[in-house]
């Protein structure tokens, strides 16, 4: 199992992946109340626009009254479609009275996680192998 965490001075964003044989499990948690908002399941498949490229089919499932279900989608897809395996991310992060400022550098923080996360997951299973 590996973590890590955006270290983001404000609205910091942690993360911890499970390989599951060759499918990858992901929870990403931030805020003064970890949770559960929304799960994203992606699958890896050529792309349309371009058979030669991969890209992901993505399904979400959010609670009701949580938003972390663009959090999750971006995160599953980005990942099933760099790494070509399925991958899934359990989201769920809490902070009192964002400001709409701060869900802006919430939604960096995630593109920021996103690429951290990447370079992680490719070093533990660099391209030219097989998926773990």
């Amino acid at each position: 199992m590996g973590a890590l965490s955006t270290a983001a001075p404000r609205l910091n964003l942690d993360a911890r992946w499970l390989w599951a044989g060759e499918d990858l499990l992901i929870l990403v948690t931030g805020g003064q109340r970890p949770h559960l908002g929304a799960v994203a399941m992606a699958a890896p498949r050529p792309s349309l626009a371009d058979p030669g490229a991969v890209s992901a089919t993505t399904s979400v499932f959010c609670y009701p009254g949580h938003k972390e279900d663009e959090l999750a989608k971006a995160l599953a897809q980005r990942l099933a479609s760099a790494l070509n395996v399925k991958v899934t991310v359990a989201a769920g992060a809490h902070w009192d009275g964002l400001s709409g400022e701060d869900i802006a550098q919430v939604r960096a923080n995630a593109l920021d996680l996103g690429e951290l996360l990447l370079a992680a997951l490719r070093a533990e299973r660099p391209d030219d192998q097989e998926p773990v």
